[in-house]
């Protein structure tokens, strides 16, 4: 299948000489929920912004829905709805007249029957004749996402769509983005949070000083870099490891009372056998033991780190 984003070669340099973005390749596939993590600066928004047209890139392509960002402006814009990190509506309109008004930007003939559905959709039915100054910052947010969605865009960008909100809100607005999913709706969102990565997006990519480190599925992804820990609660503490245990990824738990080791999951042999046989013969009893899979914030912090050390040494290699 043809996938609705097609980047090539996208770079960005500001006129003062910082380079936010560096060659990025990058597909999105139609009806996926594509999650884009980096730490502050890391060139996340610019990317967006020059997809959805609002930041011009100094080198390379995109292509949205088939149409060049470029070239034939109109067209890619109208496939694509941005819900921006910050809150910016007109305070004294209500819900219905504002997300009636941006559909009108967009060359489109009034559909009240679609905003109606649009606004129950978000749970902002109830609200349709409230001034947007009346509401909370959760229901201001709601707001944007249904001024995004006004025009019947194919792709949907949110940027950090649940900064600043409540941990409650957070997971009303996970279930709204799968349901937007579900209706034929590509989205592709920025965060700092993780644990919204792990929870919505079906891939993973990572952009770290403007380059894209990775971009994987993110069940593969952790698959392929994730870390298992086997945990034994041991029967008597320790105080050190013992000699029988050298050689091994194995280390004592701060309190003594557990064993920890490490193992890839990648590999044929993970030693585990050779560790519990160790383990018997140097007569050291478990009461307990499971495992733990490494989180995608272990990951993801793991690919940052290995990414700047990278770039640093590039930098000092020219």
């Amino acid at each position: 299948m043809e996938p609705i984003i097609t980047a090539r070669g996208v770079g960005k340099t500001y006129q003062g000489g910082f380079t936010a973005l560096r060659d990025v390749d990058l597909d999105i596939q139609r009806g996926e929920i594509f999650a884009l993590l980096g730490p502050n600066g890391a060139g996340k928004t610019t990317l967006i912004s020059i997809i959805c047209g609002i930041v011009n890139p100094s080198s390379g392509t995109v292509l949205a829905d088939g149409h060049d960002i470029i070239r034939d402006y109109r067209a890619a814009r109208s496939k694509i709805g941005l819900v921006p990190q910050e809150l910016s509506t007109d305070a004294f309109e209500s819900v219905w007249a504002t997300v009636n008004f941006s559909r009108g930007l967009f060359g489109k003939a009034p559909n009240p029957e679609y905003i109606e559905k649009l606004l129950r959709q978000l749970s902002l039915w109830e609200k349709k004749d409230s001034r947007i100054m009346a509401l909370s910052g959760g229901m201001k947010r709601r707001v944007m996402i249904a001024k995004a969605l006004s025009h019947e865009p194919k792709i949907l960008f949110l940027d950090e769509p649940t900064a600043g909100v409540d941990v409650e809100l957070r997971q009303d607005m996970w279930q709204m983005v799968h349901g937007l999913r579900e209706s034929g709706v590509t989205i592709i969102l920025t965060t700092h949070y993780i644990e919204e990565a792990e929870e919505m997006a079906d891939r993973v990519g990572v952009i770290n000083r403007g380059r894209l480190v990775l971009v994987d599925d993110k069940r593969t992804l952790m698959q392929k870099m994730g870390e298992k820990e086997l945990r034994l609660q041991l029967a008597r503490p320790m105080n050190a490891l013992p000699e029988a245990l050298a050689g091994l990824r194995v280390e004592l738990g701060d309190d003594g009372q557990q064993l920890i080791y490490h193992f890839d999951i990648r590999s044929d042999d993970t030693g585990i056998t050779e560790f519990l046989r160790r383990l018997n013969d140097a007569n050291i009893d478990f009461r307990d033991l499971h495992t733990r899979e490494s989180s995608l914030e272990e990951i993801f912090v793991g690919l940052v780190k290995g990414a700047r050390e990278q770039s640093m040494e590039e930098e000092s290699n020219p």
